[in-house]
């Protein structure tokens, strides 16, 4: 699969590292390519990954991660609305200092024919990394073919993906993170924290 990753932050490259070793090529979208920290990430990852301006990289990927910094999502989006339309889009970003977190309004206005998903926003990227035996990862997003894609891309991290429905469900994804905050940093249980269903 051709993944876009938008922003090689902690999220971006941590799973951009695990997408190139499975297989897959990456592209990460970023705007100074030649930067020395983006260049050493593609050089520890070989054939598979790709360092290029934001707008190659969306235009590359089947998939498009965003991963950037949340106070940047709705000015990205509306500036590259017309290369977005019709990919399969995860929102990984998280605006925290806003009262929603999440960019779907944004991107249901400017990108209304992507195939929307919230996934990997509501756990520290350490458990992406070396995700804990069992763990599930929540997400949410438009039904159909697409949906196998984002739940590959999750297996291939090493999490069990759960679907919790449409995009209508967006809101219930982030109060995950909410959870998830509140363990890790609130009753001070640390970073490295997932959740499981039982059944």
């Amino acid at each position: 699969m051709n993944i876009a990753i938008l922003g090689t932050g902690n999220i971006g490259s941590t799973l951009g590292k695990k997408w190139a070793k499975a297989g897959h090529t990456v592209y990460f979208g970023v705007r100074n390519p030649q930067k020395p920290e983006v260049q050493e990430l593609i050089n520890t990852l070989g054939a598979n990954a790709h360092a290029v301006s934001l707008e190659q990289a969306i235009k590359a990927g089947e998939v498009v991660l965003f991963a950037i910094p949340g106070n940047a999502m709705d000015e990205t989006i509306t500036a590259n609305a017309s290369a977005l339309s019709g990919k399969i889009i995860i929102d990984a970003a998280n605006k925290i200092s806003s009262p929603v977190i999440d960019s779907f309004a944004t991107f249901t206005a400017q990108v209304p024919t992507a195939k929307l998903y919230r996934a990997f926003n509501n756990y520290g990227w350490e458990n992406f990394e070396t995700p804990l035996p069992g763990s599930d990862l929540f997400y949410c997003g438009t039904d159909g073919e697409s949906r196998k894609a984002v739940e590959t891309l999750i297996a291939d991290i090493g999490l069990n993906p759960v679907y919790l429905g449409g995009t209508d469900q967006v809101g219930l994804v982030d109060s995950i993170l909410k959870l998830w905050f509140a363990l890790s940093s609130g009753q001070k249980m640390g970073r490295h924290l997932a959740f499981k269903v039982l059944t």
